[in-house]
């Protein structure tokens, strides 16, 4: 639909803008403070890319729901589009000098995801996806790997804020995938874990305990470039991010064997 090239062009625009503001003030002196955790960071770099992004769907969009990481939007019930904003992932990457951070901004029609935008500003990569039209790396059509063996796959994963108090911390399963993959990554920026897999360079993806900002773009990117994204049980991945594995779609139900304990073919 037009509606949908035109907040396509709109996501584009407020992903580069607020790229910019990470690109200006990365590895300068930050006001780093904590929020849920010791170790769940928030920067003024988070709060000014999330009010250059709010901001600008008030004014541009005011009838549409805005969900935003740090809280500022306003998540209308009832509105036909939703917007699904994380201003800075990879916050205690960006806190700490480490070039793995991106801008996510997903949208959904009437409850299901309808495009997604993803920029990582330090390499200029932006990734999107229109549902039912591809995903895209600057314009080049991405597609998933043809990895079929779990052993020769490279996999992704992350360990939410809570990791040093819960029993619940995917540091079982992580041991598990490394002694089943040939390696596992962990770098701190799901949004851009999930683009990876859609790019290939990942093979397959998983994480518990994340938020919907974290995966309402990635999720249909991943998608769209041919691979599949569920919950733990191979269900429909939870738009609450509280489960999500994806993969190139040859390996999925290894990565659900060894999640739920069994051993990988």
């Amino acid at each position: 639909m037009v509606e949908t090239d035109d907040l396509l062009a709109l996501a584009v625009r407020l992903a580069r803008e607020a790229g910019a503001i990470q690109r200006e003030r990365y590895e300068t002196e930050l006001d780093i403070r904590t929020k849920s955790e010791s170790i769940d960071l928030v920067t003024e770099v988070d709060e000014a890319c999330e009010a250059l992004l709010v901001g600008t769907l008030e004014r541009e969009r005011p009838d549409d729901a805005v969900l935003a990481e740090e809280g500022s939007g306003q998540d209308r019930d009832g509105a036909e589009w939703r917007w699904i904003i994380d201003p800075l992932d990879g916050t205690t990457n960006y806190a700490h000098g480490y070039p793995r951070f991106c801008v996510s901004i997903g949208v959904e029609h009437r409850g299901r995801r309808e495009l997604g935008v993803v920029y990582d500003p330090l390499l200029d990569e932006l990734y999107q996806a229109v549902r039912g039209g591809g995903a895209f790396l600057n314009g080049r059509r991405l597609s998933v790997s043809a990895e079929v063996h779990l052993g020769q796959g490279l996999l992704a994963t992350g360990f939410s804020y809570d990791v040093r108090t819960t029993r619940d911390d995917n540091v079982a399963q992580f041991a598990r995938f490394l002694k089943s993959a040939r390696a596992v990554r962990r770098d701190g920026a799901a949004a851009l874990d999930l683009c990876y897999v859609a790019a290939g360079r990942f093979d397959g993806f998983w994480e518990f305990k994340l938020h919907p900002w974290d995966v309402a773009a990635g999720i249909l990117i991943v998608e769209e470039a041919g691979g599949r994204c569920s919950d733990a049980r191979g269900g429909p991945p939870p738009r609450s991010g509280a489960e999500t594995v994806a993969s190139n779609g040859h390996l999925h139900e290894t990565m659900l064997a060894v999640l739920a304990g069994k051993e990988a073919d």
